[in-house]
């Protein structure tokens, strides 16, 4: 009849669970077809497999099942576990859970009661005056443990029975696994258990369990002493061959010294071996394993086939996703793998970057610039091998058909394009002169006391670019010429193009010992997990589509971002305008290039132009051009039979569209763009100077024209040789950033032994405040 109920319990289960759960979860669900097939035996050698783990077991220690106070349980954090280990359950996966927690759960059960018949037996013969003297006795773990399982099991399958998910409970010794027909029988249940999409909740039996033997270690692959629940979890993976252990813990992973001291890294990825080369700190004070006792363990289920993750359970910032992100692949704790990759980590890149961009940055102007021109010769003498690497790329991009026409324009290279590239390489390096040093302010603070405001490098960019190869020569040559460090991660599509282009680079690079300053990102890295390195990375510089930028804005955890998440651009036509600059404006904005951010997405018309010669041919140009007309709600209004409304004025349609609005004058226009906009590039067309002037001090727009077109929008037009983006942030650079958007600055001060004391009331030294005129640093 148990088995009956189980069973039926779990064909419900299905059927109500997505209702049941956060609509973070309800997406995932539906969104994951999870195979039924289980090929066990071989650990994952890159995160982005675990994606596949089918039969899945999760480690739950004591630190993240058990309150701070060591009494009672953590529920908040249970619950959120459970939740998505029931999500995981229903895509078709095999969950098992090794838990501890009932300790600590029956623990509190015996204070209350020991508490509760104290202050009975105290009100009874000494009165309440003598119930705050009263003392706990020691409590035994055993007592605690035999106290604690079934209320620690009855919360498991109260949580689980809110997701419409059943459980079992099984509780095991070192005999269990020592004894071959007890071994099998677990073996047959748990197999049974999962066979019924029922989750196996696990734990040594802590009543009857001996004290863990101090010296008892892993002995090889066929014996493992079960002295805690580590060693439980990492046993039982290999015995039931589970695809992933993820073992959670109240620390982010495993660091290669100990937590919280000056120079402690979290390790990333852990390969056997590496163990002897990391120090270990003091256990948990409620757990009896420690990070050393993980380790051994997550080694000795990664050398029977199980992919292993520690990662932390207790962060209220991650609790509630730390299992499904592991899941999915994302950069969560460490991951232990059994290959290590032929090059450097992404974290090792990023320190070979930025110690080399240090040296970069102390080079003489003239000495970068020859490694820019370098790079330049570089585009035209290696030509060949650059084209042949694209042609590669360009075939395969148009087998697989997943890139648009647009997108296969910007990754195509040409001889041309190499060679546009090679002159606006040299025309940043004339400008790399008056870039890293430069002073910009001195002051005669006192007497011998001078400070001067100088520019300086950012320190370590990441630019993100999709399908255009020729952004990493420019990028290059911006951050060379800035003294900056580079991680540069490119798009997949242009892999075989990015890697010559990249080597060149560094050649380039080498003329100078500065070969590492730029790297490239070709590891299996998400995006999402390079915009949380913010203890190595300063500024992300998204290069792509309005998608790319808006993801890694909301990715980005405390690294500022450099760039636009739209471009919608505005040209509003005067009463007062030219009928024939208005028409050349409006059609280079819009047809020029549809698909660039700094195309016009919205055409303003003042009302006094409807129903006018000029209106006419606006109208007549852009049906010429194929261009599909939108009607804003007022523009609408005045027509009998008008094009099809727009569904938000808000647009960047990043085609052969635009929307059309009428305005009554032009403040109802500033007013149309400042609700709208998105303080790209806006546009007034008048040959009132007055009204113009009006428009391009009240806007708030990165960049606002008069009389010309929103194209003009660029750093090469700007006559930046080249731009890193189009901002629209408020602070830092704004507009098209070139090289100075690449450079800070630092204040030296110069003295001869001041203190702040001689400038007292008492003191001998008066305050100057004197500016001091500032020669040109490195003279032509």
């Amino acid at each position: 009849m148990m088995l009956q109920r189980l069973a039926l319990c779990s064909s419900l289960r299905s059927r109500s669970l997505q209702a049941n759960v956060c609509p973070r979860f309800a997406r995932a669900v539906s969104q994951t077809k999870f195979p039924v097939t289980h090929s066990p035996g071989k650990s994952a050698a890159h995160r982005s497999e675990l994606r596949q783990a089918k039969r899945i077991v999760v480690k739950l220690g004591s630190a993240v099942v058990t309150r701070g106070d060591e009494c009672g349980l953590a529920l908040g954090r249970l619950a959120s576990i459970v939740e998505q280990v029931a999500v995981l359950q229903n895509q078709g996966r095999e969950m098992m859970i090794v838990t501890s927690g009932a300790v600590a759960f029956g623990r509190q059960r015996l204070r209350h009661e020991i508490l509760l018949s104290q202050s009975v037996r105290q009100a009874l013969h000494s009165g309440q005056n003598q119930l705050k003297e009263m003392s706990l006795p020691v409590l035994e773990a055993r007592a605690c443990a035999a106290a604690g399982q079934s209320g620690l099991m009855a919360l498991y399958e109260a949580m689980f029975t809110q997701y419409s998910t059943c459980t079992a409970q099984i509780l095991v010794t070192n005999l269990d696994f020592h004894d071959e027909q007890k071994r099998r029988n677990l073996n047959s249940t748990l197999h049974e258990l999962l066979r019924m999409n029922i989750v196996p909740i696990i734990n040594t039996n802590d009543a009857v369990v001996p004290p863990p033997v101090p010296n008892s270690d892993l002995q090889g692959v066929n014996v493992i002493h079960i002295k805690d629940n580590d060693s439980l979890a990492a046993r039982l993976a290999v015995e039931m061959k589970a695809d992933l252990l993820i073992a959670l813990s109240d620390v982010e992973g495993l660091y290669d010294s100990p937590p919280g001291t000056d120079d402690a890294k979290l390790i990333d990825i852990f390969y056997p071996g590496d163990q002897q080369s990391i120090r270990y700190g003091s256990k948990s004070k409620v757990g009896i394993g420690g990070m050393e006792a993980k380790v051994k363990s997550a080694l000795w289920a990664l050398q029977g086939g199980t992919s292993v993750v520690i990662a932390n359970g207790t962060d209220p910032k991650v609790t509630g996703h730390v299992i499904t992100d592991i899941v999915e692949g994302k950069k969560v704790g460490t991951f232990f793998s059994e290959v290590k990759p032929a090059g450097p980590t992404v974290e090792q890149q990023t320190e070979m970057a930025r110690q080399a961009g240090r040296t970069l940055a102390t080079l003489h102007p003239d000495e970068r610039g020859e490694i820019i021109c370098r790079l330049a010769d570089l585009l035209t003498e290696k030509k060949d091998e650059i084209l042949s690497a694209n042609k590669r790329d360009m075939e395969t991009a148009a087998s697989a058909g997943r890139l648009s026409q647009p997108l296969l324009a910007r990754l195509s290279l040409s001889t041309s394009k190499l060679n546009s590239l090679a002159i606006g390489l040299r025309q940043i390096a004339v400008s790399s002169r008056d870039s890293v040093g430069q002073v910009l302010r001195r002051t005669r603070v006192a007497n011998n006391l001078e400070l001067e405001q100088i520019t300086v490098p950012i320190g370590v960019l990441l630019v993100i670019f999709e399908s255009r190869p020729d952004c990493l020569p420019q990028v290059s040559a911006l951050a060379i010429a800035s003294g900056n460090a580079l991680l540069l991660k490119g798009g997949k599509e242009a892999a075989n193009t990015n890697r010559i282009l990249h080597q060149l680079t560094q050649d380039a690079l080498s003329i100078h010992g500065v070969k590492d300053a730029i790297q490239l990102v070709s590891t299996r890295e998400e995006v999402e997990d390079l915009c949380r390195l913010d203890k190595m990375i300063d500024l992300i510089i998204p290069r792509g589509s309005s998608q790319l930028v808006r993801d890694i804005q909301r990715a980005a955890k405390g690294i500022p971002v450099l760039g636009h998440s739209e471009g919608i651009c505005h040209v509003y036509i005067d009463s007062e305008a030219c009928i024939e600059k208005a028409i050349d404006i409006i059609k280079d904005s819009k047809c020029d290039y549809p698909a660039a951010c700094n195309a016009m997405e919205t055409l303003l018309l003042h009302r006094d132009l409807l129903r006018t010669p000029l209106f006419d041919q606006i109208i007549d140009m852009l049906r010429v051009e194929q261009v599909k007309i939108h009607a804003g709600p007022r523009f609408a209004s005045y027509l009998t039979f008008s094009p099809s409304e727009v569904k938000s004025l808000r647009t960047e349609y990043g085609d052969l569209e635009c929307c059309i609005e009428v305005v009554d004058s032009m403040q109802d226009a500033v007013d149309h763009i400042h609700k709208y906009g998105s303080s790209h590039t806006d546009v007034i067309v008048t040959d009132n100077e007055k009204t113009a002037e009006q428009f391009m001090q009240q806007v708030d727009s990165a960049c606002v024209f008069w009389n010309a077109s929103s194209r003009f929008a660029d750093g090469y037009r700007f006559g930046l040789g080249a731009e890193v983006g189009i901002s629209t942030a408020r602070i830092h650079a704004r507009g098209p950033v070139g090289l100075e958007g690449l450079l800070t600055t630092k204040w030296v001060l110069r003295g001869e032994g001041h203190t702040v004391a001689e400038f007292s009331e008492a003191g001998s030294m008066k305050y100057l405040h004197e500016n001091i005129p500032v020669p040109q640093r490195f003279p032509s």
